[in-house]
C-alpha cells in the first residue's frame, strides 16, 4: 500500500507566491464524476489522501463533499492550504472533518496577501476550533534559510499567544496543544528542467513511489507531489489501474534507482528537496 496520494482536485490558485514553482498546465478543476472514478481506483491502494499538489483546494466548491466521500471510501483525507480562504469556507471544513489540515504560514515575504492584519488571526482561530473537533492541525513554517525566515518572529509570537501552554518538541517541529503542531522546514528549490543538475552517479534518495504518488487534476499519475508539470508522467489513472501504472518500466526504474541512491530521471537530479535525503 502507498502511504500518501496527492490528489490535485484543482490546479488553480488564488495567489502567486514567489517560492511556488507554479504550473504551465491547462487550468482545471476535477469534476465529481472524475473524483469518484479516481478514488475508486485508489481505494485499498492508498492510506492518506491529500487534496493538494498544485492549486488551492479551498477554491474547489465540492471540497467538503470530497472530504466526506474520501472518509466513506476508507481514506484518511488531508488538506494543505494557504489559509486565505478560511474566513469564507472554514465552516464547511469544520463540518466535513478532515483527518488533517496543514496551513502554510511561511509566505509574507512571498505574497502581500499574507500580510493582511486578519489573516493570521483567522488561521489560528480556525485551527483551534477544528482541533477541538478531532482534526490534526499543522501550522507550517517551511522557510528556514530563506528570505522569509526573518518574519517568523511575528508568527511565533502569535502562536505563543494562541497556545500559551508548554510546547513539546517533536522531530519536525513542536506540539503546541492537543492535535495542534508547528512544522519547521528548510526552504528548497523545486525540481526544474532548467536548474543545475547533480551528476548521474551522485548519491540521492527520494520517497517517490515508495510512500507517495501524485495525481494531477486530469488523472495523470506522477511519482511525487513536486512534479508540477507532469514531466515524469507514468500514465493516467482514468485509463489504467494504479498497480499497472506502478509496474511500467519508467516507474520501476525510478523506484529501483532510488533504492540504489541514484536518480534515474534528469528532473530528479534537479530537485532541491530530494538532495536532503542523499546518502
Amino acid at each position: 500500500m502507498i502511504e500518501k496520494a496527492y490528489l490535485e482536485i484543482t490546479n488553480i490558485c488564488n495567489l502567486s507566491c514567489a517560492f511556488c514553482h507554479k504550473t504551465g498546465r491547462e487550468k482545471r478543476q476535477m469534476t465529481k464524476a472524475e473524483f469518484e472514478h479516481l478514488t475508486d481506483r485508489l481505494a485499498g491502494e492508498v492510506k492518506y489522501l491529500f487534496f493538494h499538489l498544485m492549486g488551492e483546494p479551498l477554491l474547489h466548491p465540492l471540497l467538503p463533499q470530497f472530504v466526506k466521500r474520501a472518509r466513506e471510501k476508507g481514506f484518511l483525507p488531508a488538506i494543505t492550504t494557504n489559509g486565505t480562504l478560511l474566513h469564507s469556507r472554514g465552516k464547511e471544513l469544520l463540518d466535513a472533518a478532515p483527518y488533517k489540515i496543514s496551513i502554510s504560514l511561511h509566505a509574507p515575504a512571498a505574497n502581500a496577501a499574507f500580510s493582511d492584519a486578519d489573516y493570521l488571526t483567522a488561521c489560528l482561530d480556525f485551527g483551534k476550533e477544528i482541533a477541538k473537533r478531532g482534526t490534526i492541525v499543522a501550522f507550517r513554517l517551511w522557510n528556514i534559510g530563506g528570505a522569509g525566515e526573518s518574519e517568523n518572529k511575528t508568527v511565533l509570537a502569535a502562536l505563543h499567544d494562541a497556545f500559551p501552554t508548554q510546547w513539546e518538541e517533536k522531530w519536525s517541529g513542536w506540539r503546541l496543544a492537543h492535535k495542534v503542531f508547528l512544522e519547521w522546514g528548510e526552504e528548497f528549490d523545486w525540481p526544474d528542467r532548467n536548474a543545475p543538475a547533480i551528476a548521474a552517479d551522485a548519491p540521492i534518495f527520494c520517497y517517490a513511489l515508495r510512500n507517495q504518488i501524485g495525481i494531477h487534476a486530469d488523472g495523470t499519475v506522477v511519482p511525487c507531489c513536486l512534479d508540477a508539470d507532469g514531466v515524469l508522467s507514468l500514465g493516467n489513472l482514468h485509463d489504467k489501474p494504479l498497480a499497472e501504472i506502478l509496474s511500467t518500466p519508467r516507474a520501476r526504474a525510478i523506484y529501483d534507482g532510488f533504492t540504489m541512491h541514484r536518480a534515474a530521471e534528469a528532473l530528479c537530479r534537479r530537485c532541491g528537496y530530494a538532495r536532503r535525503f542523499k546518502a
